[in-house]
């Protein structure tokens, strides 16, 4: 009878060793670029929030790794903040992320509420000494239905205009419930209604006609000026 011979399969050792050392390396190598750290970090939009701020909101103030830090929840944290209405993060190249924020813009304080500030998303908030706004006071209390069409219309100021305001006082009379006066740095007051609350992005141009007198600018109810005696 026949003998069947089995032939034995030698193990190719360095072809194996080969795969695992290609393979060990190639895993090592990933893990290394997914360690890489954040290497370049720019903040823009910010006007009163610092980039320290943002930065340790977000998480990346400590350089974290550039690959394995989410973006999305970076911009939910920011988001939470009562100061940013909106924030946008993008990885760029050479290992950089760009933060872009939008702050929430104060827009003035209430009297009537120990100095609080309102801002433009309609939030009143207690604001620390680490922020201070040159925003104008409103002086007096504000019917619901008119304080909702305020906001919108201060929103609508310029920042420079804004900036100019020194106190808003709500002054309703018989022909107008929408009635405002507000009284400038230089000593003008203006009376406007919420209409017309953006006529007041003109006011620079006023001036240059006004020849440095002083006086009422009437915007409420047709647009004339009374000199102060």
């Amino acid at each position: 009878m026949a003998k069947k011979i089995v032939k034995k399969r030698k193990l190719k050792v360095f072809n194996l060793l080969l795969i695992l050392i290609v393979a060990s390396g190639l895993f090592f190598g990933v893990y290394l670029c997914l360690k890489i750290p954040v290497k370049n970090l720019i903040v823009k939009g910010n006007s009163y929030l610092n980039d320290d701020y943002i930065l340790s909101l977000s998480g990346y103030k400590k350089y974290p790794s550039f690959w394995l830090t989410s973006t999305k929840k970076a911009k939910k944290k920011l988001e939470k903040s009562n100061y940013i209405v909106d924030a946008k993060i993008k990885r760029k190249w050479f290992f950089k992320i760009v933060i872009e924020v939008e702050e929430n813009r104060a827009l003035f304080s209430k009297e009537n509420e120990n100095g609080k500030i309102v801002f433009s998303d309609g939030k009143t908030l207690n604001v620390t000494s680490d922020y201070l706004f040159r925003v104008p006071r409103l002086m007096n209390y504000v019917p619901d239905d008119e304080y909702k069409e305020f906001i919108k219309g201060m929103k609508n100021i310029k920042v420079d205009i804004l900036q100019k305001i020194s106190d808003i006082e709500y002054v309703p009379n018989d022909l107008d419930k929408e009635r405002f006066v507000l009284y400038m740095d230089d000593g003008n007051m203006v009376y406007l209604t919420l209409t017309k609350f953006k006529m007041i992005n003109y006011y620079n141009d006023v001036l240059k006609q006004l020849e440095d007198r002083h006086g009422i600018l009437y915007l409420d109810n047709g647009n004339h000026f009374q000199i102060k005696e």
